[in-house]
């Protein structure tokens, strides 16, 4: 898949799919994925397919995600086995975040909810994105952070 940003449209209030605002790719999803969560590859596959499969970062039960490489924030939901287009780096609109999010802040992978980014702090400091905004109703556009 190619992704180009070699023009760049410098348009004020253009939408959020300029080019080179934002670099987007396709995956499949390795299980239900919900639109603005945050997701990693899919490393219970095997082979390539490690590299094809996103799947929700799992938070569950407390664990802390540090040094899960975040691979982005899905646009759109997706079932197991779908395409999902995933913002890998620049400007993704409502992404799901903490409720403490404001703008300006670095990002992290919520230690207690799956798929959702929260203030970084000192024990997890692998950033994923920037917030852009306040949380309303625990989403926010966020700037994600390349890690690939």
């Amino acid at each position: 898949m190619a992704t180009s940003t070699l023009i760049q449209s410098l348009i004020p209030g253009a939408a959020a799919n300029q080019s080179a605002r934002s670099k987007r790719q396709t995956f499949l999803a390795g299980g239900t994925i919900a639109a603005g969560q945050f997701v990693s590859l899919d490393s219970s596959k095997t082979g390539a397919d490690r590299a094809l499969y996103v799947k929700v970062i799992d938070t569950s039960g407390g664990a802390i995600a540090i040094g899960v490489p975040t691979v982005g924030v899905a646009l759109a939901a997706a079932a197991a086995g779908e395409k999902v287009v995933v913002t890998v780096a620049g400007y993704a609109e409502n992404a799901a975040v903490g409720t403490a999010t404001t703008i300006n802040l670095a990002l992290t992978i919520d230690g207690t909810t799956s798929g959702r980014a929260s203030i970084a702090d000192a024990a997890n400091v692998n950033i994923c994105a920037i917030a852009l905004g306040n949380a309303t109703l625990n989403t926010a556009d966020v700037w994600v952070i390349p890690s690939m």
